[in-house]
């Protein structure tokens, strides 16, 4: 099974850079996507062979996530049932018969720190919501999660280490789910590899001299562990300031 992830930033704007070319090529079994910034019914999206869902933002032409998926979902949950959390769009989960599918645009802490607190609390009830879907059946996380968890996925760590994205409390609430039995797909396969990033500032031709974070992830239940056979970064995708990342489980 191959499933994809990817924040496109716009997903009206990503679709005149190239969208539907890595869409097409890229044959997953599953696609998912952050920041759609839209509403199903502002775009006539033609996806032969997919089933879509969408979770979209309150707030028009912000944030938003969707799932377009060939394997039809027993069921499919829109945010985690906590209202203060369930206005953005941020989270959309599939129920298949063997796992679930938990599709994630984690809120940014923003500049200055704003939202840290918020961010704090998100972070401790999504965790919550995670395990009780891992105590029934596998869970497969994906998206956006907007932190760099080492200092490997960072290029320059030390001037970041008080920025949104590379905060100590910020890192530490990654390290808390991953304790807690969830395993980072690339780090397992790839716990050495330096320079692999997915998101690059727009400034300063950050892109061209790869100076990035590796802030999207694909997170699988302990129980997957043995079934992670690929985790792929795929940076030559342009369309976004993020590019997209892909999973191949073998179960």
């Amino acid at each position: 099974m191959k499933l994809l992830s990817w924040n496109v930033n716009g997903l009206r704007a990503c679709l005149t850079k190239g969208f539907m070319d890595f869409f097409n090529t890229a044959d997953a079994d599953i696609f998912c996507i952050q920041e759609s910034k839209l509403q199903p019914e502002q775009i006539d999206l033609q996806l032969s062979g997919y089933e879509q869902y969408w979770n979209s933002a309150i707030k028009k032409g912000y944030s938003g996530t969707a799932v377009f998926t060939r394997l039809a979902p027993l069921a499919c949950t829109r945010g985690i049932q906590i209202e203060e959390h369930d206005q953005e769009g941020r989270v959309l989960t599939l129920e298949f018969d063997r796992f679930y599918l938990v599709n994630v645009y984690t809120p940014n802490s923003q500049r200055g720190l704003a939202r840290l607190d918020y961010r704090m609390k998100w972070e401790e009830d999504f965790q919550a919501y995670l395990m009780r879907l891992d105590s029934s059946k596998p869970v497969i996380v994906c998206g956006d999660m907007n932190v760099a968890h080492k200092e490997i996925d960072i290029k320059n760590p030390k001037a970041n280490r008080k920025n949104a994205g590379f905060t100590d409390e910020e890192r530490a609430k990654m390290t808390l789910l991953l304790e807690a039995g969830f395993i980072d797909s690339f780090r397992h396969l790839y716990p050495d590899k330096q320079d692999a990033y997915t998101w690059w500032s727009y400034m300063m031709n950050a892109r061209a001299r790869n100076i990035g974070w590796r802030i999207d992830y694909f997170l699988v239940s302990g129980k997957l562990k043995q079934a992670v056979k690929e985790a792929t970064i795929y940076p030559e995708v342009m369309g976004s300031d993020h590019c997209p990342v892909g999973l191949d489980i073998d179960w």
